[in-house]
């Protein structure tokens, strides 16, 4: 049996970029509600968006230093943070019946920090100290630094329909996430570009028995 390899497009605005994330089998699809973000929807608006998702789609709000109340505020299990927040507020968010995947600059400090927090489901380890910037890393390396234990994690940073199949085969990690890897310009996405990040990732599995 093949692997399956969880995909994450992240940043959807627009009906066009979440039509081609259904067709092209993503798992997630992250709604960016920071207004400093140019991916920034309301949560109102991604409500509206999520509306057409099947259930084999899980929607993601993200959020970037927002207080309980208002992350609590958002009708999705899923929530994803960004910022600077700490173990007390995943601790709160869970407990709130939330699923936290944690975005994380990539370093070994970070990465043992987080993985050692039982409150999150997930961590994203990005490139970039917000995110969204596509800036790369050494995905590979990520691997030395993990417990022999480690919870599943998304792998983001740089990511495009060119260079993801060969990130999946080099680390094997439980889910990769996009977003300015498939847009035409900061900010707007790119439906043919989305579905060819999902070919690619699909053709990657499918030659990981």
């Amino acid at each position: 049996m093949s692997a399956h390899t969880r995909i994450k497009i992240c940043g959807i605005r627009e009906r066009a970029g979440l039509d081609a994330t259904i067709e092209g089998g993503a798992d997630f699809v992250g709604f960016v509600h920071h207004a400093r973000s140019p991916r920034h929807v309301t949560i109102s608006q991604a409500e509206e968006l999520a509306a057409h998702l099947p259930e084999s789609i899980s929607p993601v709000g993200l959020f970037v230093n927002e207080a309980a109340e208002v992350i609590l505020s958002c009708p999705f299990q899923w929530i994803q943070l960004h910022g600077d927040e700490d173990e007390s507020l995943c601790q709160t968010l869970a407990k709130a019946g939330r699923k936290i995947i944690r975005g994380v600059h990539f370093s070994a400090e970070n990465v043992r920090r987080w993985q050692a927090c039982d409150a999150i489901e997930h961590l994203l380890v990005d490139g970039s100290e917000t995110g969204g910037t596509g800036q790369a890393f050494d995905h590979e390396s990520l691997i030395a630094h993990l417990p022999s234990k480690s919870r599943p994690y998304l792998l983001a940073g740089g990511l495009d329909p060119d260079n993801v199949g060969a990130a999946v085969h080099g680390t094997r990690a439980w889910g990769v996430d996009v977003s300015s890897g498939v847009e035409l310009i900061r900010g707007r996405k790119d439906p043919e570009r989305i579905l060819d990040f999902c070919a690619a990732v699909r053709a990657a599995d499918a030659q990981s028995e």
